[in-house]
């Protein structure tokens, strides 16, 4: 496939829509030097411009354990009620100056309740400011809905807590769940309880899975947790030989799974090894539903707009395949029907067409 040249600023322009992107992973550097200035916390540089720069370094490690660790510097400035709705209100600022229409923002609120916050206190404060945002944005004419999805921590004992929070705030502005943290070692199985709660309640979940660990971790989310969508997932081509798939990757395939790949991270953790070569592409030739993600804009240097100029520039991605992955991600959302479809029809396809 030959892609039409295709620039930045029309890429920019593109309407999108990101499933796979962590709240604490996508601060301002400059935000990052203020708030840790005011909180006593001591960053590796003080000066936005290098800070930016040492977090892309530390996460082109290929370790995702390190990878996992520069977020303590993040979550030190992330405690208090002043950190939580600036980066909220930040969060959806940028992604609306990225053209991003639909987004979920993750974050696991246990994490952020180290200076006294009660996990309530945490969850109402980061909706204020995401609320905050989106009235901001939609005011400047560039509108975005940006739903949340709160995290337990696998390697943590307070995944339930998590989920009952879920269920508390689901008519509040949390659309769904996920558990997150170090994925190797600590299988998703482990918090049925958690997953059987949010099924008896109907919200509806992704599992970070297939990145880490390969298709024990998929088919424990899928088979045992039973999530609606997987993070990831670029191992579920260990299923998949010679073009034959496996009758794992047929079941996430035929079923219509939404795969959240975020191209940039992977690289990054050692899940793949190029943007050329990322499963992303092969998977949407192969006819999955894949959607494309940042994961976490601040560590991994990316954006929106980068993740497809990478796609456009290394594996001849063409505005008609990020129109599809862009529908995938609207289609596989967690709100209601008729919300996604209106989406759809509304905004994302008039505004891929003025762009074909």
């Amino acid at each position: 496939m030959t892609a039409s040249p295709v620039d930045t600023a029309t890429l920019r322009r593109l309407p999108k829509a990101v499933l796979h992107d962590h709240l604490d992973g996508g601060l301002r550097p400059a935000t990052l030097v203020e708030l840790a200035a005011e909180v006593g916390h001591t960053l590796p540089t003080t000066d936005p411009d290098e800070l930016a720069a040492w977090y892309y370094e530390a996460a082109n490690s290929g370790d995702l354990v390190r990878y996992i660790a520069t977020f303590e510097h993040t979550l030190a400035v992330m405690q208090t009620r002043e950190g939580l709705l600036r980066t909220a209100e930040e969060y959806v600022l940028d992604l609306a100056e990225d053209g991003v229409v639909y987004a979920e923002v993750r974050y696991a609120p246990e994490l952020n309740v180290n200076a006294g916050l009660t996990l309530s206190e945490v969850v109402e404060t980061v909706q204020e400011g995401l609320a905050a945002g989106m009235a901001k944005a939609a005011a400047a004419g560039t509108p975005v809905r940006v739903g949340t999805l709160l995290c337990g921590m696998r390697m943590f004992d307070r995944v339930r807590e998590a989920a009952d929070l879920a269920v508390a705030f689901r008519d509040a502005g949390v659309v769904g769940f996920d558990i997150a943290g170090a994925e190797d070692g600590f299988p998703p199985a482990e918090h049925l309880a958690a997953f059987e709660h949010l099924r008896s309640e109907s919200v509806p979940f992704t599992i970070h899975a297939g990145e880490a660990h390969g298709l024990p971790s998929i088919h424990q989310a899928l088979q045992v947790c039973g999530a609606q969508r997987i993070g990831h997932g670029v191992r579920i081509t260990d299923d998949i030989v010679d073009g034959k798939l496996g009758h794992l990757a047929g079941w996430v395939r035929d079923r219509r799974i939404a795969l959240e790949m975020c191209p940039t991270s992977n690289l990054q953790t050692g899940a793949a090894t190029s943007i050329a070569e990322h499963p992303i592409t092969a998977l949407r030739d192969l006819g999955f539903r894949v959607t494309l993600n940042t994961d976490n804009r601040l560590v991994s240097g990316t954006t929106m707009t980068r993740e497809m100029s990478l796609l456009v520039e290394e594996a001849d991605w063409t505005v008609e395949d990020l129109r599809t992955v862009t529908v995938n991600a609207v289609k596989s959302a967690f709100i209601p029907f008729d919300e996604r479809g209106a989406l759809i029809e509304d905004v994302v396809l008039p505004g891929y067409a003025s762009a074909l």
